[in-house]
This record gives C-alpha cells, structure tokens and sequence, in this order.
C-alpha cells in the first residue's frame, strides 16, 4: 500500500479529494505549490468511473501524490465516514501504486461554506463547488504543514 508520510511526498503537483457518499470533491496545486485550487465535484456512480476520472486528473497535472481527506468525528474518533475514505484510498492503491496521505478535515466545508457565503455565492451555485472547494482546503492544511517541516 502507497500511504506515506508527509515527508516523504515528492516535489510536484499533488491532488486533493473531498470524498463524500453522493460526490468526490477535487483539488490541486501546481508544482510550486503555491496555491489550492478547487477543480471539480465528479458526480459518485460506479467507483471504476470514479476512479478513472480520478486517474485521469492525476495524470493530466502530472501530479507526484494524493491527498484525500479524512474526516474525524469532533472528538477526534473515526467513524463510516473516515472508513469509507480509507476504503477509497485502498481502492485506488489497488488499481494503480500512487503515494496517498491522509488529512484531518473537519471543519473543511463548513469553512468552505462561509467563505462562498461572504463571497455572496447563491445556494444553488455553493451545492455544485462546495466540495472541490472543501477539497481546497483539505490541500492548503497540507501545504501548511509542508512549509513547517
């Protein structure tokens, strides 16, 4: 299995999911790592198209890892959801040896939500970028962390 520590991840391009039951959130940075950018929300229908698309992103940013958040409850337990983005992360090991890291994401769409909300995004338009946006932030929590080390 690909999961490694923050340390340990390449200089390049990485990508970020926000994986929730209905939809994946996306995300990426470019290869100075500079900012987070939402990509897009893929619509969740069977995890081989899902993946694909995953794959796809990947490859077309010419990224060096994955970040996929993890989404602890508040107490800091885990619970489904967290399995279920361990569950995705093994999936995609599977079908291709790629360097996966986890990140805390709680807190991620809510903060997300406020920031559309004062940019005076409509309802409707916050459902459809909520989650690349939340998967944006998941990212800039790693970039973060890579400036400290």
């Amino acid at each position: 299995m690909a999961l490694i520590d923050l340390e340990d991840l390449a200089q390049g391009p990485i990508l970020a999911l926000d994986p929730g039951s209905k939809t994946i959130g996306v995300a990426a940075c470019g290869a100075t790592r500079g900012l987070a950018t939402p990509v897009e929300t893929i619509q969740r229908t069977k995890f081989t198209h899902d993946a694909a698309r995953i794959f796809q992103l990947y490859d077309e940013r010419k990224a060096v890892g994955l970040v996929i958040g993890l989404p602890y409850n508040m107490d800091g337990s885990e619970g489904a959801r967290a399995q279920s983005s361990r569950a995705l992360a093994r999936n995609l090991i599977n079908l291709r040896d790629i360097p996966i890291i986890f990140q805390d994401e709680r807190l991620s769409t809510f903060e997300a939500t406020e920031a559309l909300i004062s940019a005076g995004m409509r309802r409707e338009r916050r459902k459809e970028v909520i989650d690349a946006h939340a998967a944006a932030n998941i990212l800039r929590s790693v970039l973060d962390r890579l400036e400290h080390l």
